[in-house]
């Protein structure tokens, strides 16, 4: 079975994530941060990766070491997880909507971590979530599990929307990837052989 466990712990916090890549997302999320929790069962739910994750941090100072580091232990069980990477479709994309917003996201498991970023947010905050922690959780994430990112805010005016549709368009782009090719299942997707 594709699954893994990874715990973090820091001086600033500490991380428990569970995933497993063919589940049917399903996801129980506790952070301390009640808009980052609900992005993260975003990412569960449209990925279809079963999703578990506990955290503590530091949130009397703010929410960056407890969004950045549960960034960081996702991406290792993602590594984790997908092993060899045999028989993976490796890339995923994702054009989603959602109202006034319309973001792209497009990915590669190459081992070969690169975040690009041109998501713009019209607000500083969404509630009382720092808006530029999108981005940081996606850096960490795409850093730490090996993943070619690019995410792409093509239309939005809010930012609640915008924010959201980036999780779900990479929770997309995810599900495509990390899925069995049945036309290959036996290979790793790529000439070198290995990823």
């Amino acid at each position: 079975m594709r699954k893994a466990t990874v715990k973090r712990k820091t001086a600033e916090t500490e991380i428990s994530v569970e995933i497993n890549l063919d589940g049917s997302g399903s996801y129980d999320n506790e952070t301390g941060v009640g808009f980052f929790d609900h992005m993260l069962d975003q990412l569960a739910r449209h990925s279809l990766i079963d999703m578990k994750v506990r955290a503590k941090g530091d949130l009397h100072i703010d929410d960056h070491h407890t969004v950045e580091d549960t960034g960081i232990a996702l991406g290792q069980a993602l590594v984790e997880a997908l092993g060899d990477k045999r028989g993976i479709r490796r890339y995923g994309a994702c054009l989603l909507p959602m109202d006034d917003a319309l973001v792209r996201a497009a990915l590669d498991l190459s081992a070969r971590p690169y975040l690009v970023w041109n998501v713009e947010m019209p607000t500083p905050k969404i509630g009382t979530f720092d808006t530029e922690l999108v981005r940081e959780f996606f850096t960490a994430l795409s850093t730490h599990g090996g993943i070619t990112l690019h995410v792409d805010g093509l239309h939005g005016v809010n930012s609640h929307h915008i924010a959201e549709a980036a999780f779900k368009a990479v929770a997309r782009s995810l599900r495509e990837a990390v899925e069995v090719d049945p036309r290959k299942s036996d290979a790793v997707p790529s000439t070198k052989g290995a990823l």
